[in-house]
């Protein structure tokens, strides 16, 4: 049933993978550290802002707690992920094995904030309980991806490599590349130069005089530029120095399990997006071994889960995961250590509370670009990576992340004013063009919905009709439960999108009875047909 198209063998099939002595450092882990680092350093810097400016946590405590936590949590899982790409590479005789870059990703740090942790402090205007609740989320969510862990490698063996690449391309392309890209417009004149750096750099073969690291130089353009230009202020700059203060990681159970107790309420989030990190995760990985790094996911999901429920119990409600980005890591020469060394650094910065010093250094236009590169070359390696025939199939699973993020910039805008679009009405929405409830009821869930729609229009693009069916009747169980189509989950949770699902089923099963239906459309076939 599986359509999924596999790696290429890393080395001759007809010689056996001899002894390969794993480089600790290459230059091009100098090139891909640098990148990663950075990407990284945006989000830690981001989630501070938000515990801070959204949750109205104490700067102390986020400083002082929450970054140590994830301090924590990053240097475990780089470690560990170092190992597998080490493993990976001695088994495989190859000295090319990229490690899986691991962090906090862009997604996972607005959904605990605004979806979990808003609300709490909003109903209870208690910052403290609004993070009790966010930890006891952060647990519940390593707790679900374990689980995902022994389910993982069968759902991803039955899901077309176009349906999980498509996810992904969707999630890059909205959540990991709109935001930076408004960042930099807004400040043309130094993103724009910035940009400009890390895309001759990583996608063309010119190198810099001296091979300086592409991360590095367009960090150190961006931020002259900015100070030069006046962007920067000195006040900010000796204001943040004046604030440093190292916080030693130290557990926060009682926080934890007070959080717990209280856990009911968050399990309709929780599980969704439970279900959501672990698919996610599913993604990346078959996005590296696309790329030619083919990683065991149940050793990943199992680690990603723990890091998750290690992290909590410290006091940081921020689950790392599996990142976006592993191809265009390895297109930058980074290898087994490059990971490590960014989530040693930015670990390292997290428990001597720099972030402050390094928010009024660095202009955010300078940094942000190296998310772009990576939103664009994973919505590329989408197309690459499949045969020509399911382009369509990659189109369709995006679509879901497209409107997840729609519906979210019309919440945060009518937000803003004061307002929600239930107050607003969906007469006054639709007259202004905005088809607000479709937007919203395709995006819930947007990662497994991705996958259910790619995986039927695969199957469909290839005539496996019957198999498009079981597909369906799939996606009409996970509307009717609420894990996609739906704010929570409960019973009947979208009875009306279950019975489309349903119906689009029996019509592929109509087709599967028609003559000429039963002969499905093979990838060279459809090369062929193409005129490829």
């Amino acid at each position: 049933m599986s359509t999924t198209t596999e790696p290429a063998p890393p080395t001759d099939p007809t010689s056996s993978p001899g002894p390969t002595t794993v480089a600790w450092w290459t230059r091009g882990d100098t090139n891909a550290f640098f990148g990663l680092g950075f990407n990284i350093l945006v989000n830690v810097l981001t989630l501070t802002g938000l515990m801070i400016a959204v949750v109205n946590i104490p700067a102390g405590d986020v400083l002082g707690t929450v970054l140590p936590a994830l301090g924590v949590a990053l240097i475990l899982g780089n470690v560990y992920y170092t190992f597998l790409a080490r493993r990976l590479a001695k088994r495989e005789g190859r000295s090319d094995v990229t490690a899986l870059p691991y962090g906090p990703s862009v997604p996972h740090m607005f959904i605990v904030v605004f979806v979990v942790m808003l609300p709490v402090y909003l109903q209870s205007n208690d910052a403290m309980q609004a993070w009790e609740a966010g930890l006891a989320w952060a647990f519940m969510i390593g707790v679900i991806v374990m689980i995902g862990a022994f389910v993982g490698p069968y759902v991803r063996k039955l899901t077309p490599r176009a349906a999980m690449l498509g996810t992904l391309a969707g999630i890059s392309l909205t959540f990991i590349s709109m935001r930076p890209a408004a960042q930099m417009w807004e400040v043309a004149w130094i993103g724009l130069p910035v940009l400009a750096i890390i895309l001759i750099g990583f996608f063309t073969d010119v190198r810099l005089p001296g091979n300086i690291p592409v991360g590095l130089a367009a960090l150190l353009v961006g931020t002259a530029i900015g100070w030069i230009g006046g962007y920067m202020s000195v006040p900010d700059l000796t204001n943040a120095v004046s604030d440093i203060a190292v916080g030693i990681p130290d557990l926060r159970v009682d926080m934890l399990l007070s959080g717990l107790g209280n856990l009911a309420p968050l399990l309709g989030t929780a599980i969704p997006l439970g279900v959501y990190n672990f698919t996610e995760a599913m993604s990346n990985v078959e996005s590296a071994a696309a790329a030619g790094d083919n990683y065991n996911l149940r050793s990943v999901l199992l680690a990603d889960g723990a890091g998750a429920c290690i992290g909590a119990g410290f006091g940081s409600p921020f689950p790392p995961a599996v990142y976006i980005g592993h191809p265009g890591w390895k297109d930058a020469g980074g290898r087994a250590s490059y990971s490590l060394a960014s989530g040693v650094v930015i670990g390292i910065l997290c428990f001597i509370g720099l972030f402050g010093v390094l928010d009024a250094l660095l202009p955010v236009p300078a940094i942000v670009p190296i998310l772009l590169y990576i939103g664009l070359l994973i919505g590329a390696q989408a197309f690459q990576a499949v045969p020509r025939l399911h382009a369509v199939a990659v189109v369709a699973a995006i679509l879901p992340n497209l409107a997840q993020w729609a519906s979210g910039m019309v919440d945060n805008a009518l937000s803003a004013a004061g307002t929600t679009a239930g107050e607003v009405g969906n007469d006054a929405l639709n007259g202004a063009g905005v088809v607000y409830d479709g937007l919203q009821t395709l995006g819930e869930g947007a990662v497994l919905v991705g996958l259910v729609l790619g995986t039927i229009v695969t199957f469909i693009l290839e005539k496996k009709f019957h198999f498009a069916a079981i597909a369906c009747g799939v996606g009409a169980v996970l509307s009717f439960i609420g894990l996609i189509h739906a704010p929570e989950v409960q019973w009947a949770a979208n009875p009306e999108v279950a019975l489309g699902y349903l119906l689009f089923g029996i019509v592929c099963l109509g087709y599967w009875f028609l003559p000429g239906a039963r002969t499905p459309v093979t990838v060279d076939e459809a090369d062929i047909v193409a005129g490829h």
